[in-house]
């Protein structure tokens, strides 16, 4: 990335989350297994209609072009006409190059901030987004578990149990057997007889936790689904996420809350706009996304109290913390080059 980009990451959310309940754990450390996954050069591309749209992906930091309307034969256009768009048509770059392989028995956190891809690769590797360039090789069945993740609102909770157990390839023994676990880990009680349209947010992501989870999915997707449980239940989900890695499952968790990772990890990725800037152990990688953040915080706040420090030697005030951001800022663009 040029200086010019770099600079332009003032603007962005850098979202980051750090729980009391989450400090101190960490992941257990088990025997890895033979490559799960592999993704060779993915590259994901949206076409946008609209110059709102365009704009609002701007902001976000993705990298976005402008896209000529193909020409099309006379006849085409007459018969068209009705039904050609008129407005503005971008391309929008989500993903952008990313390479790396997952093993059995992983737990890969994936950090980084709003807009730089990370849901996006998620849905990509599990087949829901077809990749612009690249390749991914799955081996085993993935199951994404994400905050609107498809279940049926009007109907009841025992239902989107049974529906979710077939989707995920169970028996209908298999499903009956589990019912009872599902219930108890969702904790919804008597809920669980009337429509998922009266749960709360919360109840509605601790059961579709736990439906996904009840099968030990040889790949396990969770996108932000635990940021709306309290501790308990991110107490159950990370003693679940280790049992799924114990049974050789792997497990790819997105979250804002940077300590959750640290607890239920033992790997990281951090994208930022749309490529991979850094890939490794969860200590090393989450240190250097925490360092980044708040360098751009305290460059954007003037480096909180005092707001500004003036430089030994001359008379002109300069903001505290503008060159440590700039610098945490240069060192992901030299990352992502």
């Amino acid at each position: 990335m040029t200086d010019d980009v770099v600079e332009a990451d003032a603007h962005l959310d850098f979202d980051m989350e750090d729980e009391d309940d989450d400090r101190g754990q960490h992941a257990v450390e088990i025997p890895l297994g033979d490559p799960c996954l592999v993704v060779d050069d993915l590259h994901v591309v949206f076409r946008v209609f609209g110059g709102k749209q365009r704009d609002s992906a701007k902001q976000s930091g993705v990298h976005v072009q402008d896209v000529k309307p193909p020409r099309r034969k006379l006849v085409q256009r007459i018969l068209g006409a009705g039904r050609q768009h008129v407005g503005a048509v971008s391309e929008v770059h989500a993903v952008r190059g990313v390479s790396f392989v997952a093993r059995h028995g992983e737990s890969i956190g994936i950090v980084g901030i709003n807009g730089s891809g990370k849901s996006t690769l998620l849905r990509a590797i599990t087949g829901l987004i077809p990749p612009h360039e690249g390749s991914v090789w799955v081996d085993g069945e993935p199951a994404l578990l994400g905050v609107n993740a498809a279940l049926m609102p009007q109907m009841t909770g025992a239902k989107n149990i049974e529906i979710g157990g077939l989707a995920l390839g169970m028996t209908p023994k298999e499903i009956d057997d589990k019912f009872d676990e599902v219930v108890e880990f969702a904790d919804i009680g008597e809920f669980v007889d009337l429509p998922m349209k009266t749960y709360s947010s919360g109840m509605a992501a601790r059961l579709r936790f736990a439906i996904s989870s009840a099968a030990i999915p040889d790949i396990l997707m969770v996108d932000e689904a635990l940021a709306t449980g309290d501790a308990a239940f991110k107490a159950r989900s990370k003693a679940r996420i280790d049992e799924v890695r114990r049974q050789a499952g792997t497990v790819f968790l997105v979250s804002h809350s940077i300590s959750t990772i640290e607890a239920m990890c033992t790997r990281v990725l951090w994208m930022h706009q749309g490529r991979l800037v850094m890939d490794g152990h969860v200590d090393e990688v989450a240190s250097a996304y925490k360092q980044f953040v708040r360098a751009n915080r305290e460059a954007r706040t003037g480096g909180g109290a005092g707001g500004q420090r003036r430089v030994r030697g001359t008379d002109k005030p300069q903001r505290a913390g503008a060159g440590r951001g700039k610098a945490a800022r240069k060192d992901v663009a030299r990352r992502s080059a």
